[in-house]
């Protein structure tokens, strides 16, 4: 045993100088800890546990290699669980704990466009009737239906329209993802949509300058390029997509090309890259007497916090201006730009900044590719320089080698939150990418700096070839046979488990590191054995769905379209509603439908006229409603008991009743599920006895 501890010691000690890569890892080791808890921590443990945790963190220091990198990891782990509960605790706001239909009043803050394709605006300073101003939610969002364009919605402008107000929605499967947490990060207490026009009670204020200036710019982009060729334009310099069609959306999703749109890593990269490269350049006859490349990084820096500002500086972006900006100041500082020590830091910070990030695939996918490329082409600048071949072929290999190392390693995060693969991914970003590199992000800086002269036309024209090019390559990619493909979720163990395997091969060093390709391979076969429940029912009752040889068949054609979209990506199925509820035995017809089910059927009353034709059940039979039943022999879902539990999965067993799983038993009782929260889930077997 003392030889094993003395080898292992031995190991930590060879990773002298390699191990502050591992700091972020254990922190968001203890951030997903803290999510992953079915219960809401008091505050008393979450201030015991972040100061257990700087303690044991200081501790280490006076201890031998092995204990002091576990008193680290452990302080790490337990101050990341500590981050994440001030963090949760820090945005609390009030929630909407009904549902609410009357006038909604308050000042836009946002603007943006639902995944329906409706204009939607989000709120703050509400005003609801009769409702005490410390209840009200301090932001909700609303999506515009009906007849509108009474008004052109602007940033700071204060509107009154009448509309239906809700919390938002949790999982709609056990274990899916949990927009109620989502919007409890986002302080969005409610949301909601309106069928009536939006009104005008006061023209924008004073306030919120930057992001009028930013709808400004998009709003002049669009003008200058009409059609979606601006709303493209718009998206790239100002982040506001709201002027973008639905199906440009989806064939630069199918494409594998939807990461153009979002101002991340690369526009960021991009736009300082250029702006240092030309400062660095038109400085360069004073590099002899003062520190030129330092002058450059630092014009860079300025213009990437303006970007930053002008973009609206959400959290992609603002995780992108953080990783940009670390290798700016590492130039500022003398030290490499581009290592993993960098990556190490930026990470650190968005996570101290925004824990709740790490849920996200923005981080997951943003980190996982930087880390990614900084390994591979750290390993790389070993290779002899009469090696590395002639330099054009040299430059053309570092474009497909980047492009090939960023898809495989965002690829699983992709396809485990997106549940789909795009086949010609590869392809299309080989021929878009270095485009947007070299023509579109330069033309977006020279149109920026002309606009005050009217000249930003110029730079406009500049960008339209190549944004063009680039739809007209996610239009064709994403039209061609077999270019998407569909893959089932994953259980949560298996993306936690790849990732702590692939960063043990990429961060560890010596031979060691390739022990991490074992925990990535049982996610691998995790994910491949991958078993999705066999019945799914919506938290409203309204939608059933019932895993067949065909694949999932649904209860309705239309309504809960959500639900069913997500219970169809998740289970890898290309079919839409329509398609899955055709698979439903016997059609739809009926008022009551049914299914078999185990060693009964599975019954779905959809409403009251329904309910009034409905003749009963036998034991062993399930029956799911959205609406009241008299005392039933059998395992009932009604409101009340979906009310409580949230969407529900069943398993058949042996028994006459089948297995549960219900959301509220995965989600457990957090702080972002209000007043609604309730763990005590009574599922009634309503029967005589």
């Amino acid at each position: 045993m003392r030889r094993v501890l003395a080898r292992v010691e031995a190991g930590l000690l060879g990773q002298r100088g390699h191990l502050f890569p591992w700091v972020p890892v254990f922190l968001a080791i203890g951030i997903g800890g803290y999510f992953a808890l079915r219960f809401e921590p008091p505050v008393w443990a979450l201030i015991s546990s972040g100061l257990g945790g700087l303690v044991l963190i200081c501790l280490h220091r006076w201890c031998g290699a092995l204990s002091g990198t576990l008193l680290l990891a452990a302080g790490l782990v337990a101050c990341g669980a500590a981050l994440a509960g001030a963090r949760a605790q820090m945005v609390a706001a009030p929630l909407i704990e009904y549902r609410y239909y009357g006038p909604i009043e308050g000042r836009i803050v946002d603007i943006d466009r639902s995944a329906s394709d409706a204009v939607r605006l989000t709120l703050d300073q509400v005003v609801l009737e009769r409702m005490a101003p410390d209840r009200r939610p301090e932001r909700v969002r609303v999506a515009l239906h009906g007849q509108q364009g009474y008004i052109d919605p602007a940033p700071g402008m204060r509107v009154i329209l009448t509309g239906h107000l809700s919390a938002a929605n949790g999982p709609v499967e056990p274990g899916g993802f949990d927009f109620r947490r989502h919007a409890w990060f986002q302080r969005l207490g409610a949301v909601g949509y309106t069928r009536t026009p939006v009104l005008n009670l006061e023209e924008p204020g004073p306030g919120l300058r930057i992001f009028a200036a930013r709808m400004a710019l998009s709003e002049r982009v669009q003008n200058g390029l009409p059609g979606e060729t601006g709303a493209f334009a718009a998206a790239i310099m100002t982040g506001d997509r709201s002027g973008m069609g639905q199906g440009t959306l989806t064939a630069l999703r199918h494409s594998n090309l939807a990461h153009l749109l979002a101002i991340s890593g690369l526009h960021m990269g991009l736009l300082a890259g250029f702006v240092f490269g030309v400062l660095r350049l038109g400085l360069i006859g004073f590099a002899l007497r003062y520190p030129v490349k330092k002058f450059a990084a630092t014009g860079a820096l300025a213009v990437a916090a303006g970007y930053l500002a002008l973009s609206g500086g959400n959290v992609a972006t603002e995780r992108a201006f953080v990783m940009v900006a670390v290798a700016l100041l590492a130039v500022l500082c003398d030290r490499r730009a581009i290592s993993l020590r960098a990556v190490a830091i930026a990470a650190l910070i968005v996570l101290l900044l925004r824990p709740e990030a790490l849920l996200g695939p923005g981080f997951q996918m943003s980190f996982a590719a930087t880390t990614a490329l900084v390994a591979v082409f750290a390993a790389l600048r070993h290779i002899p320089p009469d090696r590395r071949g002639p330099k054009v072929l040299r430059a053309a290999g570092a474009v497909v080698l980047s492009s090939l190392v960023a898809g495989l390693a965002t690829a699983p995060v992709a396809m485990a939150h997106f549940n789909i693969v795009s086949h010609y991914g590869l392809l299309a970003n080989l021929v878009s990418v270095p485009l947007m590199g070299v023509l579109v992000m330069p033309a977006a800086v020279l149109a920026a700096l002309l606009m005050p002269l009217g000249l930003d036309w110029i730079g406009l024209a500049l960008m339209k070839p190549g944004l063009d090019w680039i739809l007209g390559v996610a239009h064709r990619v994403s039209g061609w046979d077999g270019a998407v493909g569909t893959v089932v979720a994953p259980d949560p163990v298996v993306l936690p488990l790849l990732a702590l395997g692939m960063l043990f091969v990429l961060l560890w060093q010596g031979r060691l590191r390739w022990a991490g390709v074992a925990p990535a391979t049982l996610a691998g076969l995790l994910w491949v054995q991958t078993d999705r429940p066999p019945v799914l029912i919506a938290s409203d009752g309204r939608l059933v769905g019932v895993m067949g040889v065909e694949g999932r068949a649904l209860s309705r054609v239309r309504g809960n379209g959500f639900a069913a979209e997500v219970w169809l990506e998740n289970d890898g199925d290309g079919a839409d509603q329509p398609g899955a509820a055709a698979r439903w035995p016997g059609g739809l017809d009926a008022a009551v439908v049914g299914h078999a089910l185990g060693t009964g059927a599975l019954w779905h009353v959809p409403g009251k006229r329904a309910a009034e034709q409905f003749s009963g059940c036998a034991k062993g039979d399930v029956v799911v409603s959205p609406v009241p039943l008299p005392r039933l022999d059998c395992l009932t879902f009604g409101p009340e008991d979906l009310e409580k539990s949230g969407a529900v999965a069943l398993w058949p067993s042996d028994t006459t009743l089948p297995h549960m799983l219900t959301a509220r038993q995965v989600s457990g009782q957090r702080i972002w599920h209000g007043a609604a929260a309730d763990t005590t889930v009574r599922l009634a077997h309503r029967g005589p006895g």
